[in-house]
């Protein structure tokens, strides 16, 4: 009787860990942020909810056999989009970026202004009480309101804020730059501290893991020296909301 509870116990853990698995590999992953290109939406140590099955649904558990054996497609990415993809230099490391241009899209920057197809996307500053806000989760003295400028970008008609250092100007100009069939350029919401289509290229739409979707931990540990930075109201927050 002993070894048939043993049995039905270990039988129903591994139809969970299945489960969780089943659903890792095909719908839904975390991925803990290990740096600060997405700030201010995504800050260090959030941990995001990736959504694989936005673009496509890949055959479970191919993923770990090696690369994915890919079902169907869905919908493409769009512009605004936050999406995890492999890095072109390291496929075993994942950047997260926001989607600005789409295959066959011109992209530009000029003065600090973000063009697509030559319309200008709209920016504004934020207002004092957003700017307070926005600053108030930072601990980064290289990221304070006498360094770093917020401004609400619209891309599309969706809004989302973008970081501009006031003594750095690696965002100022760029392009233009035609992005190719089956690519996509993408850039960090922190314009001058971010590695992203403007130094690495387009992106493969077949290197994109997914979608980040929303936050649903926000936690910094370190031990040298020992700093621990809990944001609980972060948890929960979609990715695109402001």
């Amino acid at each position: 009787m002993k070894l048939r509870t043993v049995l039905d116990h270990l039988i129903s853990i591994a139809a969970a860990l299945l489960l969780v698995f089943f659903v890792r590999s095909s719908f839904y992953e975390s991925y803990k942020i290990p740096s600060g290109s997405m700030i201010p939406t995504i800050l260090i140590g959030d941990h995001v909810f990736v959504n694989k099955f936005a673009y496509r649904f890949n055959l479970p558990f191919s993923e770990y056999f090696g690369r994915p054996i890919r079902l169907f497609e869905r919908a493409g990415p769009e512009r605004g989009d936050i999406v995890v993809f492999e890095s072109p230099r390291n496929p075993e490391i994942n950047y997260i970026k926001r989607v600005i241009g789409l295959p066959g899209d011109t992209v530009r920057v000029r003065d600090r202004k973000l063009y697509v197809n030559d319309v200008l996307m709209p920016s504004a500053p934020a207002t004092e009480a957003e700017a307070k806000r926005i600053f108030s989760d930072l601990r980064d003295p290289r990221l304070g309101e006498n360094e770093m400028q917020v401004f609400r970008e619209k891309l599309d008609g969706h809004d989302h804020w973008i970081f501009l250092d006031r003594n750095n100007f690696v965002s100022e100009s760029f392009g233009p730059y035609s992005v190719p069939e089956g690519k996509i350029f993408v850039m960090g919401d922190n314009r001058d501290f971010s590695d992203d289509s403007r130094f690495i290229g387009a992106i493969p739409i077949d290197r994109i893991r997914g979608r980040a979707s929303w936050i649903w931990l926000s936690i910094w540990l370190q031990f040298d020296p020992f700093e621990l930075v809990f944001h609980p109201l972060r948890s929960g927050h979609s990715l695109y909301s402001i």
